[in-house]
């Protein structure tokens, strides 16, 4: 299994950008995925969840302002992020759930 995450960058507070995770070597459809991050200093935590229907739940810090989708056609699961923040600074992990599968992160940096 391998998921490559992709997308990251250095963005002004207030910007948006577009993480998207390819995944191979697994049956797409019938997972479920998620984004973590990991600031500077600080644990990983989980930011969005993206359920098989497509349906989603995320933490309330991104709540409103990321939305995670999936595309089950090209094996991608993305995460748009909007109103971007200094705290949102960090790399971006995406996993795939109830597994010990990660991608490599790609790091968002977010300036005031």
């Amino acid at each position: 299994v391998q998921l490559q995450a992709s997308g990251g960058g250095f963005v002004q507070a207030g910007g948006s950008l577009r993480l998207s995770c390819v995944a191979s070597g697994i049956n797409f459809a019938t997972n479920v995925f998620a984004w973590y991050r990991q600031a500077p200093g600080k644990q990983r935590e989980w930011v969005s969840t993206v359920n098989k229907s497509g349906s989603y739940y995320s933490a309330d810090p991104v709540k409103g302002r990321f939305v995670i989708s999936r595309d089950n056609a090209k094996n991608t699961v993305h995460l748009q992020m909007n109103n971007l923040k200094p705290e949102d600074t960090a790399v971006y992990y995406c996993k795939v759930v109830g597994s010990d599968f990660w991608g490599q992160g790609t790091l968002v940096t977010v300036s005031s």
